[in-house]
C-alpha cells in the first residue's frame, strides 16, 4: 500500500472515476439508501475552495488501484486552529490499516500548519464511530437530519403555508443568492449565528458580507446551485429572516437545506415556515429532478423540528462532529 498526496484539480480522469467508485462503495456500505454521486462537476467540487481555506488531499493505492482517500480543509478565521477532514476507504480493503495511514497523513499535515485540532463529521451507527474513537476522537456537537420526499408532499398545503405571513412582511426568492442591495442586511441576519467572538477578528456586517460573497462564488465554482428565500420587514426594508438551499451537480436528485434564520425581533410571526414553504415551491419549478430535500438542526431545537414536520420532513439520521487534538491522533498511530 502507498499513501501519496493527491491534487484533484490536475488528477487524471481515471483517478477521478476511481475516487467516485470508492466513495459510492463506501457510502453504500455505511449508510445504505443514500443517493449515489455522479461524475458531473466532481473535479470542481473536490478542488474549489474559499479564499480563507487551504485544501489538501491524499489517496491510498494498492498496486496502483485507489482504495482510500482523505481530504483536509485548513479553515480560517472562526476555526483557524482546526483542520476538517473527510476520509473513506474501499470496503473490501478495510481493517488493513488503510484508514489509519490516511488519518495520520492528514494529522501530520495539520500539525505542520499549526493546527491544534482535527475534526470530522460522522453518521451515528456507522463503522466510522469506532474508528475515530480508537484514534482519540470524541463527539462535540450532535445534529439530526430530516428528510423530505417530494413525492409525498401535499403541494396545495405547501402553497397555502407559503402565503401564511403576518402583516408588515413579504417574501422574496433569489435563485442565485441574495442581491447586493440586500447583502448588508442579509449579513446582519447571518451574524446571529456568531455566538462567540474570535481573537483577532472583528465580526461586523461588512466583514460577513464579504464572506457571503466568497461563499456564493465558491458554491458556484464547486457545482452547487444556491437558492435563497428571505422574509423582508416591509417598513424598514431589512431582512427579517432567511433560508438557504443548494442543489449539487454531482448529486442532483437530493437538495441540501442550509441555514434557516429568523431575526429575534421578528420571531413569532411564522416566518420560518412561510420561507421554507416558499423555497420548496420554487425548488419544485427550478429543479424538477430533485426527489428529496435534506436539512439539519441541533438536537433539541423543537421549534425548527415542528416547522420541518409541518412541511412533511421526517427525522432521518443523527450526525456527530468528532474532534481530537492533532497530537493525540499522531500518537494513537504510533502506539497502535
Amino acid at each position: 500500500m502507498r499513501i501519496r498526496e493527491w491534487e484533484p484539480a490536475t488528477a487524471s480522469d481515471a483517478e477521478i472515476d476511481a475516487w467516485l467508485r470508492v466513495y459510492n462503495a463506501a457510502i453504500a456500505a455505511d449508510v445504505p439508501g443514500e443517493p449515489p454521486w455522479r461524475r458531473d462537476r466532481l473535479r470542481d467540487y473536490l478542488s474549489a475552495a474559499m479564499p480563507i481555506e487551504r485544501r489538501a488531499a491524499w489517496i491510498a493505492e494498492d498496486h496502483g488501484e485507489l482504495i482510500g482517500y482523505v481530504g483536509e480543509n485548513l479553515l480560517g478565521y472562526d476555526m483557524a486552529g482546526t483542520a476538517v477532514i473527510e476520509l473513506f476507504t474501499e470496503p473490501a480493503h478495510r481493517r488493513r490499516g488503510v484508514g489509519g495511514e490516511l488519518l495520520v497523513a492528514a494529522a501530520r499535515h495539520a500539525a505542520a500548519h499549526d493546527r491544534d485540532l482535527i475534526s470530522t463529521e460522522i453518521v451515528e451507527g456507522t463503522p466510522t464511530v469506532d474508528f475515530y474513537a480508537a484514534h482519540g476522537f470524541r463527539p462535540t456537537v450532535v445534529e439530526e437530519s430530516s428528510l423530505l420526499s417530494l413525492s409525498t408532499v401535499d403541494w396545495e398545503q405547501v402553497a397555502a403555508k407559503s402565503n401564511r405571513i403576518g402583516a408588515g412582511y413579504h417574501i422574496e426568492h433569489f435563485p442565485d443568492g441574495p442581491p447586493e442591495t440586500l447583502l448588508a442586511s442579509y449579513a446582519d441576519a447571518k451574524l446571529i449565528l456568531r455566538h462567540t467572538p474570535v481573537a483577532d477578528v472583528e465580526w461586523h456586517a461588512g466583514f460577513e458580507a464579504s464572506r457571503i460573497r466568497d461563499s456564493l462564488r465558491t458554491l458556484r465554482a464547486r457545482g452547487l446551485r444556491p437558492y435563497v428565500t428571505v422574509a423582508i420587514h416591509t417598513a424598514s426594508g431589512e431582512v427579517a429572516g432567511l433560508t438557504e438551499l443548494v442543489v449539487p451537480a454531482h448529486r442532483p436528485d437530493r437538495a441540501d437545506q442550509y441555514d434557516t434564520i429568523v431575526v429575534p425581533e421578528h420571531r413569532g410571526y411564522g416566518l420560518g415556515l412561510t420561507m421554507k414553504a416558499r423555497l420548496l415551491l420554487a425548488l419544485r419549478t427550478a429543479e424538477p429532478q430533485v426527489e428529496t430535500v435534506q436539512t439539519w438542526q441541533p438536537v433539541g431545537d423543537e421549534q425548527m423540528l415542528r416547522v420541518n414536520a409541518e412541511l412533511g420532513f421526517r427525522p432521518h439520521r443523527r450526525w456527530y462532529d468528532y474532534e481530537a487534538p492533532v497530537s493525540a491522533v499522531i500518537e494513537s498511530r504510533r502506539t497502535a
